[in-house]
């Protein structure tokens, strides 16, 4: 009798432990979950505070106007309409674009090759990491004061060096014509090292084995980057597009320092407008306007990458 008993409460006993354990697992409050908000919290609080904040800001702030007194008052999508019929604006934009259309690409593909460098075994590898990410130690500040020195049409040493290869002195930054193309160079000098270390960190994450096999069947260095090392790059690789063009996107000091958007506003980048706006004209609307055109723009974009990179994931599974 009692075995039968115990055989009879047995389906009632799993079944209540099974409901407790799926009451358990629903309950948001366990002690787990709370210790993940604990240590989640503070981030959240930061990236609230200090990256969604500032874009409300600059959202809303954009919809103001100011008069000659300093008065502000609600003005929709003025600030918007007075840049679209602005020239310089259009100017601006079109130089930011060929900024990042040349520089991002540029600044990953010897980003990337960086990596494959640093990473192959050999007795300098050490002296090319240290080179490599040099630049970086550098304040931007401190890199626009070193390379405008360096790049002085007259007193520069790089234009002695041309001089005395033959090839004459470059007026560089002075130059209509050359000095957006110096200021890419600048950046690059100094942003590829950054991104190297990214790039570097997914390369170690390949799994050996898949080398080794392609080795055994044969396969070429250039088939082993294409086939092997390229596909197993993408998310790294999505990571730094994005990341980069955000940062391109928003490049100001060197601009600042040497060029002031000049000469013939060749070098006259958005968030230098959006600089000078603010604290030239001291008209914030218009300002925060420009910040919030950047930021769609980089939105789009961002976007629009990670959408390829995703495709391609996508046909290769």
């Amino acid at each position: 009798m009692t075995a039968l008993t115990d055989r009879a409460s047995a389906p009632v006993a799993a079944s209540e432990a099974l409901r407790i354990s799926r009451r358990r697992s629903a309950d948001p409050m366990q002690p787990r979950t709370l210790v993940l908000l604990a240590f989640l919290l503070p981030a959240l609080a930061f990236l609230v505070l200090f990256r969604l904040t500032p874009i409300v800001i600059a959202i809303g702030g954009s919809l103001f106007t100011q008069n000659l007194a300093g008065e502000t008052s609600f003005g929709g999508l003025t600030n918007f309409a007075q840049l679209f019929g602005d020239e310089r604006f259009w100017n601006s934009l079109k130089v930011t674009l060929i900024f990042n259309i040349i520089i991002n690409p540029l600044q990953i593909a010897i980003a990337f090759c960086y990596a494959l460098l640093v990473m192959a075994p050999g007795k300098g590898v050490t002296f090319f990491r240290a080179a490599f990410f040099l630049p970086m130690t550098l304040s931007t500040g401190l890199t626009a004061v070193l390379w405008n020195i360096m790049l002085d049409s007259n007193l520069g040493p790089v234009n002695a060096i041309l001089e005395g290869l033959g090839i004459g002195r470059q007026p560089f930054f002075l130059s209509e014509h050359q000095a957006l193309g110096t200021m890419i160079a600048i950046a690059t000098w100094k942003g590829c090292g950054y991104w190297m270390i990214f790039l570097l960190a997914g390369l170690y994450r390949i799994p050996g084995e898949l080398y080794e096999a392609a080795r055994i069947d044969g396969a070429s260095r250039w088939h082993q980057l294409v086939h092997i090392t390229l596909p197993q790059m993408r998310r790294p690789l999505a990571f730094v597009f994005v990341a980069d063009t955000a940062i391109n996107f928003l490049f100001f000091a060197p601009v600042y320092i040497i060029t002031k958007g000049g000469p013939n506003g060749a070098t006259d980048l958005l968030m230098f407008r959006a600089y000078e706006n603010a604290f030239t004209f001291i008209n914030w609307g218009r300002s925060l306007a420009l910040s919030t055109i950047i930021l769609v723009i980089i939105g789009v974009i961002a976007a629009i990458e990670l959408r390829l990179f995703r495709d391609k994931e996508g046909a290769e599974a």
